[in-house]
């Protein structure tokens, strides 16, 4: 597995910040060296907005919340001096970046993998009609959820009764648990796939309208080998699947009960 299997579910009160889907091939120069007129043209339907900076942080911003942790703002993609085109949607909440090696997608409003799914198809068939990359090198999927106890009327609720020992860790501990004031771990665990991985970085995180203490968990699912090109799909629907799975795994049934579970 290694998660169990977990029925389909969507949460009334989601606890998704983002969700990013990366993809990278070797480098294309001609993303660099020219305007990216063409792609625009095939994307600009459901992106009409364009923005090109040099560098940039994909999903570096978290809504509501000061200060991730260090662990958190080290995996995000840096690109130092580098053009990156952005394309995003009329309410901003949907961006596509574009650069010479990679594109990705972020949104703010993650309802179910279908509709991200179809959303994604538009770039990524643009990318390969316009640029023609051989192959993939890299394919991830990354759900960064926030557990914000007040939010789900969970105020004075323990987290040992909200999630998982094995996600706790030391703050599953009776007697230092309360005591914790700066928490970050990190795991990476290979997939059944035999060629997959997933990192999953839990932490604490500050509301910036309270200064609440949040949970984070920071799952990023990938792949670092060649994929060829009409495979990529297959693969993130699989990355998909096991995000659920691994969130459902994580939390206990209280929390599932007051998030409103929903099956699909």
């Amino acid at each position: 597995m290694p998660f169990p299997e977990a029925p389909r579910i969507v949460f009334r009160r989601n606890p998704l910040d983002q969700v990013i889907c990366q993809i990278r091939f070797p480098p294309i120069l001609k993303i660099e060296s020219e305007s990216p007129s063409e792609f625009q043209d095939r994307v600009r339907t459901e992106f009409p907005n364009f923005e090109e900076t040099l560098g940039a942080q994909v999903g570096a911003r978290l809504k509501g919340i000061e200060n991730p942790p260090p662990e958190f703002l080290g995996q995000l993609a840096l690109l130092a001096a580098r053009k990156n085109y952005q394309f995003s949607s009329e309410d901003g909440l949907w961006k596509i970046h574009l650069t010479r090696d990679f594109i990705a997608l972020t949104t703010e409003k993650y309802e179910r993998w279908e509709s991200f799914k179809e959303k994604l198809r538009i770039p990524l068939d643009a990318l390969t009609s316009v640029y023609d990359p051989r192959y993939f090198s890299r394919i991830g999927l990354r759900y960064i959820d926030v557990i914000k106890r007040s939010a789900l009327n969970l105020e004075n609720v323990g987290w040992s009764q909200l999630l998982r020992a094995e996600i706790l860790g030391v703050l599953a501990s009776p007697d230092v648990g309360s005591r914790i004031k700066s928490f970050e771990n990190k795991n990476e665990i290979a997939l059944s796939d035999g060629e997959s991985m997933v990192r999953i970085l839990t932490a604490f995180a500050e509301a910036a309208d309270n200064k609440e203490v949040c949970y984070l968990i920071d799952s990023d699912f990938f792949k670092e080998s060649k994929t060829p090109i009409q495979e990529a799909l297959s693969k993130l629907d699989y990355f998909s699947i096991r995000g659920s799975r691994l969130f459902q795994w994580c939390i206990t049934q209280r929390l599932y009960d007051a998030m409103e579970a929903q099956l699909i």
